[in-house]
Order: structure tokens, then C-alpha cells, then sequence
């Protein structure tokens, strides 16, 4: 198993691209199945995630091939609607399937996805969903069938705000007979990019990006070209990474107007940053001050964020609050934090409280999810010594050769085995 060695305190400066967003891609190669023909998608991230959605897809039955920097998809062939077990469990973001094979096939079985284990993340709101277009449902051990000889526009109302439960549903409409309705829908901008890609593939799909989306029913969907936007995670990991280190660097290819909630609270703990139309520059800076935060559904402050924003934090002058109401095991990670240094009181499940500054100290540890896993990173290249991080796969899940463009700005980290 290979594992992350920094040797720290590093100093950076230079320039980092960000990545196309994870997040996005995953649901655009979903998407493809609801299509006819060639797909041409550039800017998908060479991650973990991605590889594993490629397996799952061409297992059943796609063709996909890579050209300089674009995938050529198409999935005219694909004849099986039972997703493979083993393929399935390994991605949490398999569930995406569902919608895009039931409508196009009239049935399809997946497996209970996997994925991060940041707490209980259960899929009733995907079965109700896909019931209320009128799916039949069943269960068998750890595996879900979905059939329906018709599938029908409805109203739906999600019950809690879920990016990819709004996204299924988007594209599981999109091919049902008639309106579809979705209510109290998730507004990220990952959202407005997939309808925009399905309705320059003849898509009818209003309201993306607001809290109703309208949908009407078309016949088939044929091929599209697009690019993926870029990573706004990945993009603010790398600003506290600049901030932290106290490091003059440039993250290029981002949409700073993605993390306007994230740099209000940044700025405001006194990180000093230029921010342009498609890039963000990060200072040096002189101390940091204490903030309390909570997460919240954007545009609200992102629960992706909250771990390198936690980090940041153990080097404010101060006491600061962290509220995640979103996962309840996503400030666990704090207790590895504690390990090298930090002063960090869990309250509960959802709230830590977190005392700075505290220099921190190389430690061995895992990576216990993908966010938690950066943030990591981002400990070990301010800690003084060496920072020893197992279980990298699943910091790999979500960024794109994240050794090799932090090396590039100066970091001292390898890979080893």
C-alpha cells in the first residue's frame, strides 16, 4: 500500500491548476447513458472515482476511449441493467446510475454503494424519488431493483436537500413522459452545468440552480461536447493550503464566484487574498483570527471545506466554533489533528471547538475520508518533522496528482510503498 511522507514546515510560491470538479464529471458520465451516440467531454479529473465509474460503464457494455485531453464517450451498446457488484460497492457514487438506466432500460439492479464512511448517507430519498416516476422497488440482500414500463413526469418534493438526489431525479426526468416538478432542489453549481450539457442535448430543463426545477419528458437525447467546470473544493483546499504555509501562490482555472460564502469567512479570519475572474493569489499573512462557521447546502459554507477551514483555525489567535450538521461523523478527523498538536474539543458529533494558535508535529496517521485525507496533507506541510499518511486511496478519490502539483510549488512530499 503506498503512503504520503512530508517532511515540514514547507514554504511554497508558484502556481497550482485546479482539476475539473469531481463532483461534476461523475454526474456528466452518468448522464451518457441517457444519450445516442458520440459524447465528447473534456477537463474530467484523473481520479480514483472517475476510474471507477469508467470500470463500471465499459463492464457494462460502453465504449469509451481517451484523446489528448478529451473522453470519447458513447454507450449505444450497453445491454446489461444489473450493475457489477464488486464495481458498485466500491463507489458511493454509483447510485447516480439508477435514474439515467431505469429510464432508459425499464430496469436496472445496483448494489448498496460504498464510498466514504463519513456517516449514515441512506438512499431512501433515491428510492422514493424514483417511485414517485413510478418505479416499482425491491430488495434483495444488499442489492436494489428498480423497474418500470413507463416512467412518468411527477412533482416531488425532496424532504432534505441533496446534490445528488437532485441530480438523479433531473435526469431520470428527462426522458419520463410529461412535466416533472422537483422541489426544495439542491442549488450548487455542479447542477446548472449537468442541465445545461442535457439541454444542449435536447433536454427540456428549466430552474437548475434554483429550488424548483422544471422538467418536460422528451423522446431520446442525442450525444453532446462539453467541458468539465472547474473543482471549487479543490480550489479551496488549495487556498488554505497557500494560507497556511504562509505561501504567495496562484491557483489558476477556478471560479472564485463558486466560493464566494468560503472566502467571506476566509478573508475574515484574515487570510489576504487577490481574487480574480479565474483565479485566486494567496499571501502571506500575519495572524489569523478566530471564526465560527457551519456548514449549509449552497451557497451556504461547503461541508467539503470544513476540514482544511478546521485546520486553519488551530492557527487562529483565538477560540472558533465549528457546527457540521451535514455528516455526523465529518469532525472525527479532529482526534488526528490532536495527535500532532492541536488544541480541538469535540462537543458532539456536530460541533467542535477549536483553541490557537498550537504548532503542530509530524505524526504517522490515515486518511479516514477523502476531505479529512487533503486536510491532512495540509497538516503535514506546516507541522515541523515528518508526516507519515496511510490509506491514500481515498484522498485519491478526489484529487488529481495532488503530490506532484504540490511538489511543484515546493512542497517536500513523496510517495512511497
Amino acid at each position: 500500500m503506498s503512503f504520503y511522507v512530508i517532511k515540514g514546515p514547507n514554504r511554497l510560491r508558484g502556481e497550482i491548476k485546479v482539476a475539473g470538479a469531481k463532483n461534476a464529471a461523475l454526474k456528466f458520465l452518468a448522464a451518457t447513458i441517457l444519450t445516442q451516440g458520440d459524447n465528447e467531454i473534456k477537463n474530467i479529473p484523473e481520479i480514483n472515482d472517475i476510474k471507477k465509474l469508467i470500470e463500471i460503464l465499459v463492464d457494462l457494455g460502453a465504449k469509451i476511449k481517451k484523446e489528448k485531453n478529451k473522453f470519447i464517450i458513447s454507450t449505444d451498446k450497453i445491454k446489461k441493467s444489473k450493475i457489477n457488484d464488486d464495481l458498485g460497492r466500491e463507489l458511493r457514487a454509483s447510485i447516480i446510475l439508477a435514474g439515467p438506466m431505469l429510464a432508459r432500460f425499464k430496469k436496472v439492479t445496483i448494489p448498496h454503494p460504498g464510498g466514504c464512511l463519513i456517516g449514515k448517507r441512506p438512499i431512501d430519498i433515491f428510492i422514493k424519488g424514483l417511485q414517485s416516476f413510478g418505479a416499482n422497488f425491491t430488495e434483495n440482500g444488499s442489492s436494489y431493483t428498480f423497474k418500470a414500463e413507463k416512467l412518468k413526469g411527477t412533482t416531488y418534493l425532496f424532504p432534505k436537500i441533496s446534490v445528488t438526489g437532485t441530480e438523479t431525479m433531473m435526469m431520470t426526468a428527462v426522458l419520463a413522459e410529461g412535466k416533472t416538478i422537483l422541489k426544495n432542489c439542491a442549488q450548487e453549481p455542479e447542477i446548472p452545468s449537468l442541465a445545461k450539457y442535457l439541454n444542449a442535448c435536447g433536454a427540456k430543463i428549466k430552474g437548475a440552480g434554483t429550488s424548483t426545477i422544471t422538467i418536460e419528458g422528451v423522446k431520446k437525447l442525442k450525444a453532446g461536447k462539453t467541458s468539465i467546470m472547474p473543482d471549487r473544493i479543490e480550489a479551496g483546499t488549495f487556498v488554505v493550503t497557500g494560507l497556511l504555509t504562509k505561501s504567495e501562490i496562484i491557483i489558476k482555472n477556478c471560479e472564485p464566484k463558486h466560493l464566494e460564502n468560503f472566502l467571506y469567512y476566509i478573508q475574515e479570519a484574515g487570510g489576504k487574498l487577490e481574487i480574480g475572474k479565474d483565479y485566486i493569489k494567496t499571501f502571506p499573512s500575519q495572524k489569523f483570527y478566530p471564526v465560527d462557521i457551519i456548514t449549509h447546502e449552497y451557497p451556504g459554507f461547503p461541508t467539503d471545506l470544513q476540514a482544511p477551514f478546521t485546520l486553519l483555525m488551530t492557527q487562529a489567535m483565538g477560540q472558533s466554533l465549528i457546527h457540521e450538521p451535514i455528516f455526523e461523523g465529518r469532525l472525527f478527523f479532529t482526534d488526528k489533528l490532536n495527535q500532532m498538536g492541536a488544541n480541538i474539543t469535540m462537543c458532539d458529533p456536530h460541533r467542535v471547538i477549536v483553541n490557537g494558535p498550537n504548532k503542530l508535529f509530524g505524526k504517522k496517521v490515515d486518511s479516514p475520508d477523502l476531505r479529512a485525507g487533503a486536510t491532512l496533507i495540509l497538516a503535514g506541510l506546516i507541522a515541523e518533522g515528518k508526516t507519515t499518511i496511510g490509506n491514500v486511496y481515498q484522498i485519491e478519490r478526489g484529487y488529481e496528482n495532488i503530490v506532484e502539483k504540490l511538489r511543484n510549488i515546493g512542497a517536500n512530499i513523496e510517495i512511497q510503498s
